[in-house]
């Protein structure tokens, strides 16, 4: 017990030890939630990167008199479609008029209209509101506007006899977006615990084990959000707490599931169970850390992400995982340490008779017995029949069979990639619809669609009028024109409101903002920025593809060095990594296809793509490690293909049980209102369904079947072990041989000495 792992261990499943250690972590826990209490800043959800000319031109548009006011409309129709009669127009307006201090803003005294379409079948009132410094703020606003209208007799009256009235525009539609959250993450943290305690139960199948693990990780969670909350104070991030929450449940499950899991193994083979619990921990410790590392390094390449949220997300979630892992590792043992074996009731494990594998060698030896290296088929139980050894078996026994079953699964997945696109419109984004929504479809289908969300220009006042002439005389263009002038920085600037033709997330609405630019870029001495709703799209676009081509080589990079330093294999390393790769593509094209059949989506919001790839490298790189360390470890032992059999056959229950609790808990995102998290949770929650039960039970045993011990050059104690194994029958010592294993594969830098065997 010399190693520093063996000391730790020791340290926190000891009768002393675990107590001290778990009260320590008690104190720090509390002093933590004490001093961070009350952090978490609201701020503004900035989608386009900051340098981007939409938020250059939105900085200079805040800097207008009045700039928080902004106005929302009230899209009037008849259900019946039929065209709006003078008395209608006239209740209208007698509307518009006591709207004046519906929202205790004096600037709703100037509501304008209404404005009745070509059609004469919809019309709008303009209602000037004061927008807060976030969503959350001006929600209510346009909640209180919502209320008003409700309790108006004008506007009952307009409703009775069948007219709706909608509040859509910019600000709502913000508004209806924070509102939709209301209670949305406590109900997203109560289905995800609900789902991690209902797989812990079944993959332990114990009326009371499930509940430490879940204990400590909820905790965890709680911690993490306090921390996070106030990261995100410090460094000024834009981040979004669900994802956090469900990312530190669901490693969190895993890592508990992946230690759990080999202490149960280790009961069988030592009668103390606080011995076996420092065995699963020593055994595992490298494994999780090494996991969580590769997380950790692939979100914190998200410093170098361009688009606001993103790279907030990474350095917060970066900073939850690293709670879920220590306390996993460090909070886990003490409790289950101090609870016993009896939380495995009714389904306790026991110690075989034989007390072997508990001697060192020099005690067996004195003994007349040989004990088993570690890894050795010798443990107890390690040779028994199941179905993952059984699968693996017949997997390597034909690999190029299951390889090729494999591959055609995987090309049928990423057939979902046809037809669909990237960027998702305004009323697209929300899972359900809301009444901002409904009536932007109601004034698309009277009015010009760009009314809803102009486009802004501000320009020099000097070169005003020549830009708004110039725009004008654009096609797709409905009017432009120069509104408000005033003075920034000793320089005279001029607000110009452009209405396109089209929708403003629309294909043609994205491209008209790029011709405006082009054209009033042109214009010397304008000094022209265009901004507004369309043009943050579409910047928020272009920056989120530019995100996508930086972030995912440097992803790759850190996955691939993180496998090679675990597994000291470059080929193994690659081949993992190549096949990592490949399986979470497939997993976007099928989860492309299911977006179409139950969102009704073609497109994926601007924000998924780099998400879910991230997402599914780095999660799949996670049971990449849990398997190959098994495999290399065995493969000492028994040579490439059989170490790989034994890996699976070891590791596949848990591989398996951990993927269906991520899983799980990634579906729950589908329980926010934005299509961007239903995207997410489903894309993410069926490619790790698809790595842990085709990828880690099928394609990569068959490839490291066809390869054999050549996989893990250079490693001399694989690569050589049928020569030595073959001199080692031929000398009959067998035991020497495995002493010789062991000794090489320490050697290798990989596994750890842990001073028993």
């Amino acid at each position: 017990m010399n190693s520093p792992l063996a000391k730790t261990a020791h340290t926190l499943t000891s009768k002393r030890g675990s107590w001290l250690v778990l009260g320590g972590i008690v104190v720090l826990v509390a002093l933590l939630f004490g001093l961070l209490s009350g952090a978490g800043e609201d701020r503004p959800n900035e989608t386009a990167p900051a340098d981007s000319e939409s938020t250059q031109a939105q900085k200079i548009l805040d800097k207008f008199p009045e700039a928080d006011k902004q106005s929302v409309m009230v899209v009037a129709s008849n259900e019946d479609g039929s065209e709006l009669s003078a008395d209608d127009q006239a209740e209208l307006k007698k509307l518009g008029s006591s709207l004046g201090d519906s929202v205790g803003d004096e600037s709703t005294e100037t509501v304008t209209g209404p404005i009745l379409s070509d059609d004469k079948q919809a019309a709008l009132l303009m209602v000037p509101i004061t927008v807060g410094l976030t969503n959350s703020d001006t929600a209510e606003t346009v909640d209180d506007l919502r209320t008003a209208i409700a309790d108006d007799p004008t506007a009952s009256g307009l409703t009775d006899e069948g007219m709706s009235l909608l509040v859509t525009g910019g600000p709502a539609i913000g508004a209806d977006i924070a509102s939709a959250f209301n209670g949305a993450d406590f109900t997203l943290l109560i289905v995800t615990i609900v789902i991690v305690a209902l797989l812990l139960i079944i993959t332990y199948r114990s009326p009371i084990l499930w509940l430490l693990p879940l204990i400590v990780i909820g905790t965890a969670d709680g911690l993490a959000s306090t921390v996070t909350a106030a990261v995100g104070d410090w460094l000024d991030l834009q981040f979004d707490a669900g994802i956090i929450s469900v990312l530190v449940f669901g490693a969190g499950a895993n890592y508990a599931l992946l230690f759990i899991s080999r202490y149960r193994e280790e009961l069988r083979r030592f009668t103390d169970h606080r011995r076996a619990l420092a065995d699963a921990w020593t055994h595992t410790a490298t494994t999780i850390l090494a996991s969580n590392l590769t997380v950790v390094l692939s979100l914190l390449s998200l410093v170098f992400a361009i688009i606001p949220g993103t790279r907030g997300l990474g350095i917060t979630a970066a900073v939850g995982l690293l709670i879920s892992a220590a306390a996993v590792l460090f909070a886990l043992p003490p409790v289950l340490a101090i609870c016993g074996k009896k939380m495995f009731w009714p389904f306790i494990p026991k110690a075989e008779e034989s007390t072997d594998e508990e001697l060192t060698p020099a005690e067996a030896a004195a003994a007349g017995r040989a004990t088993a290296p570690e890894g050795a088929t010798a443990r107890a139980g390690a040779a028994k029949t199941s179905i993952w050894r059984t699968i693996a078996t017949r997997v390597v026994r034909r690999p190029g069979l299951h390889l090729g079953a494999g591959i055609v699964i995987l090309g049928v997945m990423a057939t979902g990639f046809i037809g669909s696109s990237i960027g998702l419109d305004q009323t697209e984004k929300f899972r359900v619809q809301s009444e901002s929504a409904q009536g932007l479809d109601v004034l698309a289908d009277h009015f010009p669609p760009g009314e809803s969300q102009p486009i802004w220009i501000v320009a020099d006042t000097d070169h005003a009028d020549e830009v708004a002439d110039s725009v004008n005389d654009m096609n797709g263009v409905v009017r432009a024109s120069a509104i408000e002038d005033t003075n920034i920085d000793g320089t005279s600037v001029t607000k110009i409101m452009v209405t396109g033709e089209y929708a403003p997330d629309s294909t043609k609405g994205l491209d008209l903002v790029e011709d405006i630019r082009g054209d009033v870029h042109a214009i010397d001495g304008a000094d022209a920025q265009v901004g507004g709703a369309a043009a943050t799209e579409l910047d928020a676009r272009d920056g989120n593809q530019k995100d996508f081509m930086t972030i995912v080589p440097m992803v790759l990079a850190i996955s691939f060095i993180i496998l090679l330093v675990i597994l000291r294999a470059p080929i193994a390393a690659f081949t993992l990594l190549l096949v990592n790769v490949v399986s979470s593509a497939a997993a976007i094209g099928l989860g492309a296809f299911l977006s179409r059949t139950i969102f009704g989506q073609s497109a994926f919001d601007s924000q998924v793509p780099i998400l879910a790839f991230l997402f599914l490298v780095a999660l799949g790189i996670d049971y990449s490690i849990f398997l190959a360390h098994r495999a290399k470890k065995e493969s000492v032992l028994h040579g490439g293909r059989q170490g790989m059999v034994e890996a699976v056959a070891h590791t596949g229950g848990v591989i398996t049980s951990a993927g269906i609790v991520l899983a799980g808990v990634f579906a729950a995102l589908g329980m926010l209102p934005l299509m961007v998290l239903g995207q997410l949770g489903l894309i993410v929650g069926v490619g790790v369904l698809v790595d842990t039960i085709i990828v880690r039970t099928i394609i990569v045993p068959s490839i490291f079947g066809l390869v054999g011990d050549k996989m893990w050059w250079p490693n001399k104690a694989i690569t050589h072990f049928h020569e030595r194994a073959a001199s080692g029958a031929a000398d009959g010592d067998e035991h020497s041989t495995h002493l010789l294993a062991e000794k090489e594969f320490a050697d290798s830098g990989s596994g750890i000495h842990h001073g028993k065997h």
